[in-house]
């Protein structure tokens, strides 16, 4: 299994975390979804806006085809005008994981 990594910071003066929350929900989520590997995220987020987004793939390619499609991108560009900087991204293999028994959503 493979993860990868989206870390951002959203302007929490044009849009607050529970409305950034319900957007990645309508969004993005339901592309995520239809991605071919996809296994899963988890989304963090401070009180001051800073977060991270962890995708789960199958295979590294799984990983890495919608980076090089371009739908990484569209992705990013949904949320382009909420976000202070430009979001960052990295790839990682995964190599322990402990699952909590209960899904927080």
């Amino acid at each position: 299994m493979f993860a990868r990594t989206t870390q951002f910071e959203i302007d929490t003066l044009r849009i607050g975390r529970e409305a950034a929350l319900e957007q990645f929900k309508e969004r993005i989520l339901p592309a995520m979804r239809g991605q071919e590997g996809y296994e899963g995220a988890y989304a963090f987020l401070t009180e001051e806006g800073r977060g991270m987004v962890v995708t789960f793939w199958a295979t590294e390619a799984a990983a890495q085809v919608g980076v090089e499609s371009g739908y990484y991108d569209e992705q990013i560009a949904k949320f382009i005008s909420f976000f202070r900087a430009p979001a960052g991204r990295e790839q990682y293999e995964v190599v322990f994981a402990e699952v909590p028994a209960e899904s927080i959503v």
